[in-house]
């Protein structure tokens, strides 16, 4: 018994792999209408006996809490349920943290404010490495970054997520939208296939369309072995090769999250 379910488990992780490389090629498709959509819909299949589940996300759609700024952060945070007034703290120490002084802005956190509190260690003062620090910002709780992670990125180097991809946790960055109607607004975009896109309105009227290619996408991919053994694969990558010939860099992997 735990022979088979060691080889249905490495079975199922290397099926994982395979669609993960497999959506790499169907993302640079020059075909239009067959070429895969980076907005978060989900791909199924059968493969060899094997059910796979695929999706990716253009991270453009997503904020950067390197590049965004202390509005948006707010914006973020309020949509995700935070007091406005908790929201604008902990945005002006977010930018404490990935600024470049030791000098405190108005609402913000520099090193004093993290030993008072009782933290061992204050702000980094550099730009975030990988999203996972955000939880070292003084306010930050892991249940709501939890909350938080599927639409925030490092990668992007854009101050606002672009609709044309983004998640609904994201698209809460954006000023003067609901929850339910980003809801919406994902559903409504993500039923519209290739090639008969004619663009789906933001609650304020704006009509949005996907435009151009990027370069760095998150891929989650789900392989499920017909006794019902799984894995999951969420990886980042960016597409361009490296000097070793592949044709993409891993920027991120994680393993059996649900």
């Amino acid at each position: 018994l735990e022979a088979n379910t060691l080889l249905s488990g490495t079975q199922a992780r290397l099926s994982a792999e395979a669609v993960i490389n497999m959506a790499v090629l169907a993302l640079r498709d020059p075909d239009e209408e067959a070429r895969m959509l980076a907005d978060g819909r989900i791909y199924e299949t059968e493969i060899d006996g094997v059910y796979v589940q695929v999706s990716a996300i253009d991270e453009r759609g997503k904020l950067d809490i390197n590049a965004t700024d202390e509005l948006s952060l707010a914006n973020l945070f309020v949509g995700h349920g935070m007091q406005p007034d908790e929201a604008e703290l902990l945005a002006a120490a977010v930018l404490d943290w990935r600024d470049g002084d030791d000098m405190e802005r108005v609402n913000g956190a520099e090193e004093d404010a993290y030993y008072a509190a009782g933290l061992a260690v204050g702000p980094a003062n550099r730009p975030f490495m990988m999203t996972e620090e955000l939880l070292q910002v003084i306010g930050m709780s892991y249940e709501f970054f939890r909350r938080l992670e599927p639409g925030i990125t490092v990668y992007s180097r854009a101050g606002e997520p672009n609709p044309a991809f983004a998640p609904v946790e994201a698209l809460m960055a954006l000023p003067d939208i609901t929850y339910d109607e980003a809801v919406n607004f994902v559903n409504e975009r993500n039923s519209q296939q290739p090639g008969e896109s004619l663009g789906t309105e933001l609650p304020d009227g704006t009509v949005v369309m996907a435009q151009g290619r990027g370069v760095t996408y998150s891929i989650k991919a789900r392989a499920t072995m017909p006794n019902g053994v799984w894995e999951q694969l969420e990886t980042t990558i960016r597409i361009g090769g490296d000097s070793d010939g592949n044709p993409y860099r891993i920027l991120r992997w994680r393993e059996g999250f649900q």
